[in-house]
């Protein structure tokens, strides 16, 4: 049974000259109808001015080519949790409030955000300022949603369990700016079993946080089994979740207005060569049929 409702799409790049219209292309071409984008890259802190991202063409092309919503990532380097270097905290804040007012220029409706890790001091040192520091970002005016993302507890993270971001949430006074990010591969390395007890995870995600907060899921299969606190993402359908658990997450019906983005890695022409084909589109056309294609990494190798 094809679902054509299904809001999906992937990560796709703001970068070069083309800046968002070349990203909202390489959505199109995927027929996504939401997608997610760095405003630079996720390594570093250098970013482009906004005049310079061709927002004002991106978004008429956006409309144009029916992609619904778009979903900003910050860098992966910032750490607001992390206690033991206090002098690092200014400068991530100040990148933070430059990052929502980019992604406001945009037109993001969320931004996915790793919470940090706490370095050695312990997770409640870690959440207390990360909450402290969110009130320092978060302004009345922004639109856009920072969103916590679930985190798989590789080293010290925090947010690896639900109870740790809703922790965030309610220490955080202007709490009606946060929602959350789930991420697939990073809540079963956490622990919880998305393969067979989907419905149990969302119904404990509803008690603790609440479905009101769920703003985007990232819909990554795992190389690692559940509790494996890895963070490995693999293709859908080739991991340890497995096509059917990450259908049901898809297609599902109380997530039925949550854009879902995938991560998942290139494909490289032999499994163990650097991954350059792009396997979104196949993905996405997977999980629009609600079928498995075992041979989709063969089929896209050989379109090459």
């Amino acid at each position: 049974m094809t679902n054509s409702d299904l809001i999906i799409g992937s990560h796709v790049s703001m970068s070069g000259k083309k800046m968002l219209v070349g990203a909202v292309e390489e959505a199109y071409s995927y027929q996504a109808n939401t997608m997610m984008i760095f405003t630079g890259a996720p390594q570093n802190t250098r970013r482009k001015a906004t005049a310079e991202m061709k927002i004002p063409e991106g978004q008429a092309l956006a409309q144009t080519d029916g992609i619904q919503s778009i979903v900003v990532h910050a860098p992966y380097i910032l750490n607001l949790g992390n206690t033991i270097k206090p002098e690092n905290l200014p400068f991530a804040i100040e990148f933070m409030q430059g990052e929502v007012q980019r992604a406001d220029a945009i037109g993001a409706f969320a931004m996915s955000f790793h919470p940090g890790a706490h370095v050695g001091a312990g997770s409640q040192a870690a959440i207390k300022q990360e909450a402290q520091a969110l009130d320092q970002i978060i302004s009345d005016q922004q639109q856009v949603s920072i969103a916590l993302e679930t985190m798989a507890g590789k080293g010290t993270e925090i947010g690896r369990t639900f109870e740790e971001l809703a922790e965030i949430i309610e220490l955080t006074q202007h709490n009606n700016k946060l929602s959350v990010t789930f991420d697939t591969c990073h809540t079963n390395d956490a622990g919880y079993d998305i393969r067979h007890d989907f419905d149990g995870v969302l119904n404990k995600f509803d008690h603790i946080i609440g479905l009101d907060r769920l703003s985007v899921i990232h819909l990554n299969d795992s190389k690692n089994p559940q509790g494996s606190h890895k963070d490995r993402h693999t293709n859908i359908g080739f991991g340890m979740i497995g096509f059917e658990a990450l259908n049901y997450v898809a297609n599902h019906p109380q997530l039925k207005a949550v854009p879902k983005i995938l991560e998942t890695p290139y494909i490289g022409i032999t499994d163990d060569a650097k991954g350059t084909i792009s396997p979104y589109g196949a993905e996405i056309a997977m999980l629009r049929a609600q079928k498995f294609d075992p041979e989709m990494k063969e089929k896209l190798r050989a379109q090459q």
